[in-house]
């Protein structure tokens, strides 16, 4: 039998917000939970950059068993959006080592999902210690593998959305709102597939960091320009030996070649695949995905 998660909390659950002050910067977090108790609490890093922490709403059913910790990376959220910043994976990778230790979360299993999947890649592959697992949501190990699918996946709109974002994009025309029409035929079909609208999504996209994800990433999923473009860790995942979780959705952006990217390269790794869900399966199969990563954090902490 899988485990089961509470819908809701039967009693009140502890919380905590604040700021953690690093470097001349400001970072929000929220933990939901004790820390001081049993087991190691969850991490939980989101996408974007820039895509906030509200779709994690979810996982704050899991601090009946173990404290969970979200957080705004800079530049978006409740965080800091100072304009002019220099962004880059440094900065980010900062970030975290300064969340955790200010938080004392020396023990931890790490959960990222889409970029955040990448920045805890890049945690852990910096030398960071107490990690006691990985979960790596919707994901990827190469950015130039992963724009290569995008396109793949664009190709395989209607026509007419494909037009116009071929036109559109030949005029630099991004922020145009026909070309944020014909986007999100894509991401109505690769990004989010449940019911609309979607509060989590709601609130992510009033307070999302469009700068950040500018500078790191580009225009869109499909064309990387930002200073992740050259992103590669594929070579470097077998130095990774702690338990790994690969899940995603089978409409997901993380296509079947993306995840085979990261399964093949990582030592210790399994891979689930739920059936209905596209880049967000916290949102769109809640229960299985609930269940999926509790079963693995109960598996990882046993081991």
């Amino acid at each position: 039998m899988p485990p089961t998660v509470p819908a809701c909390h039967p009693h009140p659950i502890e919380t905590q917000e604040g700021y953690v002050d690093w470097n001349g910067h400001s970072t929000w977090y929220r933990i939901v939970g004790n820390l001081e108790a049993k087991p190691a609490p969850l991490l939980a890093l989101h996408g974007g950059p820039g895509s906030t922490h509200h779709y994690f709403a979810p996982l704050e059913r899991l601090a009946d068993e173990r404290a969970v910790v979200l957080y705004d990376q800079i530049g978006c959220g409740k965080s800091e959006r100072q304009v002019g910043i220099e962004w880059s994976v440094d900065l980010f990778r900062e970030e975290v080592a300064a969340v955790r230790a200010q938080l004392g979360l020396d023990r931890i299993h790490l959960l990222g999902t889409s970029w955040g999947g990448m920045l805890a890649l890049e945690h852990v592959l910096s030398g960071a210690s107490g990690i006691v697992s990985l979960i790596l949501s919707s994901t990827l190990a190469d950015v130039q593998h992963w724009a290569a699918e995008q396109r793949r996946l664009r190709e395989r709109l209607p026509a007419d959305a494909v037009a116009t974002l071929d036109r559109l994009e030949a005029a630099g025309a991004y922020d145009d709102p026909e070309y944020e029409r014909a986007e999100q035929v894509y991401l109505d079909r690769h990004f989010y597939r449940g019911p609309k609208a979607r509060a989590e999504l709601e609130r992510m996209k009033a307070e999302r960091g469009r700068e950040a994800y500018r500078a790191i990433v580009g225009p869109n999923e499909w064309t990387p320009t930002g200073t992740l473009r050259e992103w590669n860790v594929r070579s470097r995942l077998g130095e990774i030996d702690v338990p790994t979780l690969v899940i995603r959705g089978r409409y997901d952006m993380c296509t079947d070649a993306v995840a085979a990217g990261l399964t093949a390269g990582l030592r210790n790794a399994r891979e689930v695949v739920l059936e209905e869900s596209s880049h967000t399966p916290v949102l769109e199969e809640t229960e299985r995905y609930l269940e999926a990563l509790q079963s693995f954090l109960r598996e990882s902490d046993r081991a």
